[in-house]
Protein backbone atom coordinates (compact mmCIF):
# COMPACT_ATOMS: atom_id res chain seq x y z
CA UNK A 1 0.00 0.00 0.00
CA UNK A 2 2.60 1.97 0.69
CA UNK A 3 4.64 1.59 -2.18
CA UNK A 4 1.47 2.28 -4.14
CA UNK A 5 0.34 5.41 -2.20
CA UNK A 6 4.08 6.71 -3.11
CA UNK A 7 3.54 6.02 -6.70
CA UNK A 8 0.31 8.04 -7.25
CA UNK A 9 2.30 11.18 -5.04
CA UNK A 10 5.48 10.47 -7.49
CA UNK A 11 3.25 10.47 -10.68
CA UNK A 12 1.82 13.63 -9.25
CA UNK A 13 4.96 15.33 -8.33
CA UNK A 14 6.81 14.56 -11.53
CA UNK A 15 4.11 15.43 -13.88
CA UNK A 16 4.59 17.37 -16.95
CA UNK A 17 3.01 21.13 -16.11
CA UNK A 18 2.37 24.63 -17.55
CA UNK A 19 0.25 27.54 -17.19
CA UNK A 20 -1.88 28.87 -20.11
CA UNK A 21 -3.74 32.33 -20.40
CA UNK A 22 -7.36 31.99 -20.86
CA UNK A 23 -10.53 31.04 -19.09
CA UNK A 24 -11.05 27.06 -18.41
CA UNK A 25 -14.70 26.11 -17.84
CA UNK A 26 -16.46 22.73 -17.50
CA UNK A 27 -19.48 22.58 -20.41
CA UNK A 28 -21.63 19.86 -20.44
CA UNK A 29 -19.18 17.56 -18.49
CA UNK A 30 -16.48 18.51 -20.82
CA UNK A 31 -12.87 20.52 -20.08
CA UNK A 32 -13.01 23.51 -22.22
CA UNK A 33 -10.63 26.13 -22.46
CA UNK A 34 -11.74 29.90 -24.13
CA UNK A 35 -8.81 31.64 -25.49
CA UNK A 36 -8.26 34.94 -27.69
CA UNK A 37 -7.10 38.61 -27.33
CA UNK A 38 -7.40 40.38 -23.94
CA UNK A 39 -10.93 42.55 -24.16
CA UNK A 40 -12.47 39.90 -26.57
CA UNK A 41 -15.21 38.60 -24.37
CA UNK A 42 -13.97 35.37 -22.57
CA UNK A 43 -14.75 36.50 -19.44
CA UNK A 44 -18.44 38.01 -20.51
CA UNK A 45 -19.04 34.16 -22.20
CA UNK A 46 -17.79 32.60 -19.14
CA UNK A 47 -20.59 34.39 -16.78
CA UNK A 48 -22.87 33.67 -19.35
CA UNK A 49 -22.27 30.15 -19.31
CA UNK A 50 -22.32 29.91 -15.59
CA UNK A 51 -25.70 31.56 -15.75
CA UNK A 52 -26.55 28.75 -18.35
CA UNK A 53 -25.55 26.30 -15.88
CA UNK A 54 -22.05 25.41 -16.56
CA UNK A 55 -19.51 25.88 -14.32
CA UNK A 56 -16.15 27.58 -13.34
CA UNK A 57 -12.84 25.99 -12.77
CA UNK A 58 -10.34 28.93 -13.32
CA UNK A 59 -9.92 32.19 -14.92
CA UNK A 60 -7.23 34.20 -16.57
CA UNK A 61 -4.25 31.90 -15.15
CA UNK A 62 -5.16 28.08 -15.53
CA UNK A 63 -2.19 25.58 -14.28
CA UNK A 64 -2.26 22.10 -16.65
CA UNK A 65 -0.94 18.83 -15.50
CA UNK A 66 -0.11 15.75 -18.15
CA UNK A 67 -1.46 13.59 -15.46
CA UNK A 68 -1.29 10.67 -17.97
CA UNK A 69 -0.14 9.91 -21.41
CA UNK A 70 -3.16 10.60 -23.53
CA UNK A 71 -5.04 12.99 -20.80
CA UNK A 72 -4.49 16.32 -19.99
CA UNK A 73 -5.92 17.70 -16.12
CA UNK A 74 -6.62 21.73 -15.39
CA UNK A 75 -7.18 23.55 -11.94
CA UNK A 76 -6.83 26.84 -10.63
CA UNK A 77 -4.14 28.51 -8.60
CA UNK A 78 -4.94 28.69 -5.23
CA UNK A 79 -4.61 32.77 -5.19
CA UNK A 80 -7.43 33.08 -8.25
CA UNK A 81 -9.83 30.29 -6.94
CA UNK A 82 -13.71 30.71 -7.44
CA UNK A 83 -12.82 34.40 -9.00
CA UNK A 84 -13.74 35.52 -12.40
CA UNK A 85 -12.80 39.17 -13.61
CA UNK A 86 -15.70 41.33 -15.75
CA UNK A 87 -14.71 44.54 -17.12
CA UNK A 88 -16.65 47.38 -15.11
CA UNK A 89 -17.66 45.04 -12.50
CA UNK A 90 -14.43 43.98 -11.04
CA UNK A 91 -13.99 40.34 -9.27
CA UNK A 92 -16.64 38.38 -9.20
CA UNK A 93 -16.82 35.39 -6.57
CA UNK A 94 -18.54 32.76 -8.23
CA UNK A 95 -19.11 30.52 -5.48
CA UNK A 96 -20.74 33.03 -3.52
CA UNK A 97 -22.95 34.87 -6.32
CA UNK A 98 -24.45 31.33 -7.69
CA UNK A 99 -23.39 28.88 -5.34
CA UNK A 100 -21.61 25.35 -4.89
CA UNK A 101 -22.51 23.80 -7.99
CA UNK A 102 -21.23 27.23 -10.39
CA UNK A 103 -17.35 25.93 -9.76
CA UNK A 104 -15.35 22.85 -10.10
CA UNK A 105 -12.57 22.10 -8.49
CA UNK A 106 -10.06 20.60 -11.73
CA UNK A 107 -11.11 19.10 -15.18
CA UNK A 108 -9.71 17.31 -18.23
CA UNK A 109 -8.49 19.55 -21.21
CA UNK A 110 -10.59 18.08 -24.22
CA UNK A 111 -11.52 21.52 -26.58
CA UNK A 112 -10.12 25.01 -26.68
CA UNK A 113 -12.22 27.52 -27.90
CA UNK A 114 -10.36 30.49 -29.69
CA UNK A 115 -12.04 33.88 -30.21
CA UNK A 116 -10.79 35.68 -32.42
CA UNK A 117 -11.45 39.20 -34.01
CA UNK A 118 -14.15 40.21 -36.84
CA UNK A 119 -11.39 41.51 -39.34
CA UNK A 120 -9.57 38.27 -39.73
CA UNK A 121 -13.08 36.19 -40.30
CA UNK A 122 -11.59 35.91 -43.95
CA UNK A 123 -8.16 33.89 -43.19
CA UNK A 124 -10.70 31.25 -41.99
CA UNK A 125 -12.07 28.44 -43.95
CA UNK A 126 -16.10 28.44 -43.96
CA UNK A 127 -16.19 24.69 -43.91
CA UNK A 128 -12.94 23.06 -43.14
CA UNK A 129 -12.24 19.22 -44.09
CA UNK A 130 -10.13 18.76 -41.42
CA UNK A 131 -10.33 19.30 -37.54
CA UNK A 132 -8.17 22.05 -36.09
CA UNK A 133 -5.97 21.05 -32.80
CA UNK A 134 -3.18 22.90 -30.83
CA UNK A 135 -0.64 21.14 -29.23
CA UNK A 136 -0.41 21.10 -25.24
CA UNK A 137 2.33 19.64 -23.50
CA UNK A 138 2.69 17.13 -26.87
CA UNK A 139 -0.50 16.26 -27.04
CA UNK A 140 -3.26 17.48 -29.72
CA UNK A 141 -6.17 19.20 -28.12
CA UNK A 142 -9.11 19.77 -30.75
CA UNK A 143 -9.80 23.43 -31.12
CA UNK A 144 -12.44 25.52 -32.45
CA UNK A 145 -12.38 29.74 -33.91
CA UNK A 146 -15.44 32.05 -33.10
CA UNK A 147 -15.10 35.05 -34.51
CA UNK A 148 -16.21 38.06 -32.18
CA UNK A 149 -18.98 40.01 -33.80
CA UNK A 150 -22.28 41.72 -32.61
CA UNK A 151 -25.37 39.88 -32.43
CA UNK A 152 -23.21 36.72 -32.28
CA UNK A 153 -24.61 34.38 -29.09
CA UNK A 154 -20.89 32.90 -28.41
CA UNK A 155 -22.70 31.09 -25.19
CA UNK A 156 -25.16 28.78 -27.75
CA UNK A 157 -21.94 28.68 -30.29
CA UNK A 158 -19.46 27.24 -27.52
CA UNK A 159 -22.13 24.94 -26.51
CA UNK A 160 -22.51 23.70 -30.21
CA UNK A 161 -18.96 23.65 -30.37
CA UNK A 162 -18.89 21.41 -27.13
CA UNK A 163 -21.62 18.99 -28.78
CA UNK A 164 -20.11 18.91 -31.54
CA UNK A 165 -16.73 17.92 -30.05
CA UNK A 166 -19.01 14.58 -28.15
CA UNK A 167 -20.12 13.34 -31.34
CA UNK A 168 -16.91 13.65 -33.39
CA UNK A 169 -15.38 11.67 -30.11
CA UNK A 170 -17.99 9.15 -30.86
CA UNK A 171 -16.89 8.95 -34.54
CA UNK A 172 -19.71 10.70 -35.70
CA UNK A 173 -18.01 13.32 -38.36
CA UNK A 174 -20.42 15.68 -40.09
CA UNK A 175 -18.28 16.82 -42.40
CA UNK A 176 -17.16 13.78 -43.84
CA UNK A 177 -20.28 12.68 -44.12
CA UNK A 178 -21.97 15.75 -45.91
CA UNK A 179 -18.68 15.04 -48.05
CA UNK A 180 -19.53 11.68 -48.95
CA UNK A 181 -23.13 12.72 -49.77
CA UNK A 182 -21.67 15.38 -52.04
CA UNK A 183 -19.74 13.03 -54.26
CA UNK A 184 -22.30 10.80 -53.95
CA UNK A 185 -25.02 13.27 -55.36
CA UNK A 186 -22.05 14.06 -58.43
CA UNK A 187 -21.43 10.44 -59.44
CA UNK A 188 -24.93 9.49 -59.22
CA UNK A 189 -26.46 9.84 -63.86
CA UNK A 190 -29.58 12.44 -63.60
CA UNK A 191 -32.64 10.53 -64.52
CA UNK A 192 -33.24 10.18 -68.45
CA UNK A 193 -36.36 12.27 -69.84
CA UNK A 194 -39.16 10.31 -71.40
CA UNK A 195 -39.32 10.46 -75.08
CA UNK A 196 -41.91 12.31 -76.63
Amino acid sequence: QIIEIARVQLSKVLAPQTQKHGVFMDVLGMGVLITGESGLGKSELALELITRGHGLIADDVVDFIRVAPDAIEGRCPPLLQNLLEVRGLGLLDIRTIFGETSVRRKMRLKLIVHLIRRSVIDELERLPLEAMSEDIMGLPIRKVVIPVAAGRNLAVLTEAAVRNTVLSLRGIDTMQEFVQRQHAAMNSTPPTEPQK
